[in-house]
């Protein structure tokens, strides 16, 4: 009987005992594709934002309105809050308002009034203007049959501030009166004191008709002029009109008075400045 071989290996042949038709590389994969997913499953848990705070509700809950979506099992939807009511602005708003641009609202409201009050032209438009901004009570201005009256120009000249909000401005009126389809003839300037507040909502209105009263005669200023020298006088006269006189300042700068012809057809006492 022959003895039992017993075959020596340097190493131990592992390959011989995997069994056919395996590859180990797919294993490898399987753990690296382990670790990839566990990777990015911690990075999603640690960015996830965090869930909002419950809201608390209010003492005061707005009705829901049903609506025909409710009726299907949705969650009805409330409808937004409206208001209703006109905007109020208090007198502490109006306190922290430019003074100057309140004058100037009360200044321009006087001069339409006094636009509307002075002008009689009969028509349904004027009236109904003039009685919006007349006090609530007072009966419009009454004219004779046939009179028109024009108003010919109006400017506030003085405003005197009775509180924050109400002033006492001092319109003056120039107007033209026509009897019966005549010419118009032009009537004494007036003046036209107004009692004008600013109201809550921010608009100005008269509180009072106005006192009215015929404007004082004007005292004019005075104007010392010096004859002019002749080479002046000449070239001027040509191109504008006889030179009454001028005056002149310390640059040697003239201010030349002189009867020019304007466009229509007037000749007025006009300054031209001559260098």
């Amino acid at each position: 009987m022959e003895e039992e071989r017993h075959e020596v290996y340097e190493r131990i042949p592992w390959e011989t005992l995997e069994k056919k038709g395996t590859d180990r590389r797919w294993l490898a994969y399987a753990v690296a594709g382990a670790v990839v997913v566990g990777a990015l499953g911690y990075t999603f848990i640690q960015n996830r934002p965090l869930p909002l705070p419950e809201t608390v509700p209010t003492a005061v809950e707005q009705a829901v309105v049903p609506t025909a979506s409710s009726t299907l099992g949705e969650v009805p939807i409330a409808p937004l809050p409206t208001t209703a009511s006109p905007l109020v602005i208090a007198e502490a708003d109006l306190y922290a308002v430019d003074p100057e641009r309140l004058i100037d609202r009360a200044a321009a409201h006087a001069e339409w009034f006094a636009v509307e009050y002075f002008g009689v032209d009969g028509s349904v438009e004027s009236s109904q203007t003039l009685a919006g901004l007349m006090p609530e009570g007072i009966p419009l201005p009454q004219a004779p049959e046939g009179i028109q009256i024009f108003v010919d120009w109006v400017g506030a000249t003085t405003v005197y501030e009775v509180d924050v909000v109400s002033f006492d401005v001092e319109v003056a009126v120039r107007s033209m009166r026509s009897d019966g389809g005549g010419a118009f003839v032009r009537q004494p300037t007036r003046i036209a004191t107004l009692r004008v507040q600013i109201g809550e909502d921010g608009l100005p209105r008269v509180l009072t008709p106005p006192m009215v009263a015929t404007a004082t005669t004007l005292t004019s200023s005075q104007l010392e002029l010096v004859p002019v020298p002749d080479e002046m006088r000449i070239q001027l006269e040509a191109s504008h009109g006889p030179v009454i006189g001028g005056q002149t300042n310390a640059d040697g700068e003239w201010r030349v008075v002189v009867m020019a012809t304007d466009v229509d057809g007037v000749a007025r006492p006009t300054t031209i400045v001559v260098p």
